[in-house]
């Protein structure tokens, strides 16, 4: 069973972007463009990480960290955050709300799919 990842972004060549190299990794991708749908997803599905973008239509990326952090069913939940805000403060307040991962962009495509396999590794063990 191929692992799942919950794609949360809002700007469409970048979403496409991601899902195609994800589902090129032999993922099981789902695409939301806003933080209401982002949580949703998680409730209903629980997948096995969410590429979550920090800046967001509905809620931000940072709230819809902290929420699936405070849902003790999502607590296998992986969550590796993006941003183009890559201030240290953005990053710490990221990792503090409960982000396994924090990256900036632009990405380089070879570190990420390293930060993505390895999160994904760290959730079987």
């Amino acid at each position: 069973m191929p692992k799942s990842i919950l794609l949360v972004e809002d700007e469409d060549s970048i979403a496409l972007a991601l899902e195609f190299m994800m589902q090129e990794e032999g993922y099981r991708v789902r695409r939301v463009a806003s933080g209401t749908d982002a949580l949703e997803a998680i409730q209903n599905e629980a997948p096995d990480l969410v590429l979550l973008d920090v800046t967001l239509p509905g809620c931000s990326g940072f709230e819809v960290c902290q929420s699936v952090r405070l849902d003790e069913r999502l607590k296998d939940v992986r969550i590796l955050m993006m941003t183009a805000k890559a201030s240290s403060m953005v990053r710490r307040k990221g990792l503090a709300l409960g982000a396994d991962d924090f990256v900036a962009k632009p990405f380089v495509i070879q570190d990420l799919k390293v930060r993505v396999r390895s999160l994904l590794e760290e959730a079987v063990n």
